[in-house]
């Protein structure tokens, strides 16, 4: 490794006298951000797995030193292990550029492995749409929010993560979206005040060693999808605004730029029927040049999706590259095309030499691959990787991943996050409960369900039933694509018919998980208390029967009352179905 300028020197000055050092397959690699599994035990993936190419060759070979690390850890020091492992190899290829490593969210309850990571051993926190839950109506939440970054942040800086590829603010405004679950909700005003708090959250006061850089996403929103579907796959690649509403997507973008987000992620759809070019987002030089980097004056680095350039197969699923609007063009075409667009970075690929090949033809100039390297460097500069940061303490990283404190304050958003719908005004299942009751339930462990009374096999043999259930989803084919919850927002006629039946037994409480909209007005009308949850374990909702003040929720997305008033509303319009069952803000 070769000797670094002070750190206590500008960091510009610093990326000045770095860049010429640097080879142009040197800088080609700055320019992508590969996955890297962490595999048991923190090993890295190794020379001959079925899984991918090596991580070391990766770094040795490619020269690329950004990594999105998937894997759930069960310790601290596992994922500890596994960055310094990283960073150890990085510091013996050409001038011991350092390595940062990114995650998609892992604080939740979810796992898709296309976006995002349940908690594992880090702190366990509701879902995104759980903070704007809380945030709304209570001036409390925003503080919430923010404390939650900063533990994040601590948690990840303790392990070796360095970006967070979150928050995500697309607005939910298309009931059938499946990743409505990850955004603040469908408000502009409200997604933007959240997101800004966890960008103060994840990156401190000052923007600096100790920091976690924020990738917002997706620019310039991704919730107006044509028919629900989603733009990992080809049937979901059109964005559409038949209430003319584009730029109500872009105003949480704003707050984010405010709140100084350092990187910027656009979505893999292509706008329709607007004033832009109708190509995927990374691609539109309309979009990320003109409107992000010039009318919104955003100045920091802009990465793609993963896998706009490469075809792929994706936990046993053929995937085509996301190249929406630009299939017909070659790899070396697509590249050109995003840098002319104004791309920095290229995620979930591992083709620096196509850059150097078109830069040796003459197609792009050097010049251009030094704009975005000395960007790439100087996020590594501030981050202090090529300094203290560059290695972790792993018997630390125990220590701080997953503390009494910051699990303790991850439980009690879970329950202020919890929705009041319907209460019941008298019986069994009026709150607090009362004690000693026969309970029958579904969705909860026997174990858990003990600690409300004695559990019973039958409604019949019960004084108060509770079912918790997810929202509906049609389960798709594939190993990725499964993963995806689309389709359909209402549940089976049967199952509807069979939950209402226990209903009319007995009273009973009906919690449901949203991580999307759900369709459910008889069971509704039949159940004497409704809740909504975006991520709550069975103690913290079991808290909140016995304290119902603890749940302080309302809707950040609306409530359908039909599939048919979701098929007649703008798929780019906030809360505007006809007649919901609940309406957007609702919470008792």
């Amino acid at each position: 490794m070769e000797a670094f300028k002070d750190s206590n020197l500008p960091v510009a000055e610093r990326v000045a006298d770095l860049l010429p050092r640097m080879s142009l397959e040197d800088k080609a690699g700055l320019m992508f951000h590969e996955i890297a599994p962490m595999l048991p035990g923190g090993n890295l993936l190794a020379l001959g797995s079925p899984w991918g190419v090596a991580t070391e060759t990766l770094i040795r070979e490619k020269r690329i030193t950004h990594f999105n690390v998937h894997g759930v850890p069960t310790t601290g020091s596992e994922m500890a292990s596994w960055h310094n492992k990283l960073q150890a190899i990085a510091a013996e290829v050409g001038i011991g550029v350092p390595v940062t490593i990114s995650t998609d969210p892992r604080h939740s309850f979810s796992e898709n492995q296309g976006a995002l990571f349940s908690a594992g051993a880090f702190s366990q926190w509701p879902e995104s749409m759980g903070f704007s839950a809380f945030a709304l109506g209570n001036l409390e939440g925003l503080y919430a929010v923010e404390q939650f970054g900063d533990i994040a942040r601590q948690e990840y800086r303790a392990v070796g993560i360095h970006a967070a590829l979150h928050p995500q603010i697309d607005l939910a405004t298309e009931p059938r979206w499946c990743r409505a679950g990850m955004t603040f909700g469908e408000d502009a005003k409200l997604s933007g005040a959240v997101a800004a708090a966890y960008i103060r959250g994840f990156q401190g006061k000052q923007f600096g060693k100790t920091s976690v850089s924020t990738m917002t996403k997706h620019f310039p929103g991704g919730g107006p999808q044509l028919d629900g579907e989603d733009p990992h796959f080809e049937y979901g690649k059109e964005q559409v605004y038949p209430g003319n509403n584009f730029d109500y997507h872009v105003e949480p973008f704003k707050d984010a730029i405010a709140a100084g987000t350092r990187q910027m992620m656009p979505y893999y759809g292509m706008p329709v029927g607007t004033k832009y070019e109708e190509v995927g987002f990374g691609f539109n030089k309309d979009v990320l040049t003109d409107l992000l980097k010039g009318k919104l004056a955003f100045d920091g680095i802009i990465c793609t999706d993963w896998g706009l350039i490469t075809d792929a197969n994706i936990l046993g699923q053929d995937m085509p590259a996301r190249a929406w609007g630009v299939e017909h063009l070659t790899r070396e075409e697509r590249i050109e095309k995003a840098l002319a667009a104004g791309v920095d970075q290229f995620g979930g690929e591992s083709c620096p030499e196509l850059i150097v090949e078109l830069v040796r033809s003459g197609r792009v100039s050097e010049d251009r691959i030094d704009f975005s390297a000395a960007r790439l460097l100087a996020e590594k500069f501030m981050l202090g990787l090529f300094d203290e940061g560059r290695f972790v303490d792993e018997a630390a990283a125990d220590a701080i991943v997953g503390q009494a404190e910051f699990r303790a304050a991850g439980e009690a958003l879970q329950r202020a996050s919890i929705v009041r719908l319907k209460a019941a005004e008298s019986g069994a299942a009026s709150l607090p409960l009362a004690s000693g009751l026969k309970v029958y339930v579904e969705g909860i462990t026997p174990e858990n369900a003990a600690k409300i009374g004695q559990v019973v096999a039958s409604p019949a043999d019960a004084d108060l039933a509770i079912i918790r259930k997810a929202a509906h989803f049609d389960p798709r084919p594939g190993g990725f694509e499964a993963l995806f919850h689309a389709g359909s927002l209402e549940y089976p006629a049967e199952e509807v018919a069979r939950i209402v039946e226990i209903c009319k037994t007995v009273p009973t409480i009906f919690d449901i998980y949203l991580d999307r909209a759900a369709i459910f007005p008889e069971i509704a009308e039949a159940a004497a208390a409704v809740t909504a949850n975006f991520g709550a374990n069975p103690d913290a909702f079991i808290d909140v029967l016995k304290n119902p003040t603890l749940a302080k929720g309302r809707l950040p997305i609306e409530l359908p009352s039909s599939t048919a008033a979701v098929l007649a509303s703008k798929s780019d319009v906030p809360y505007d179905t006809v007649a919901p069952l609940f309406e957007y803000g609702f919470g008792l």
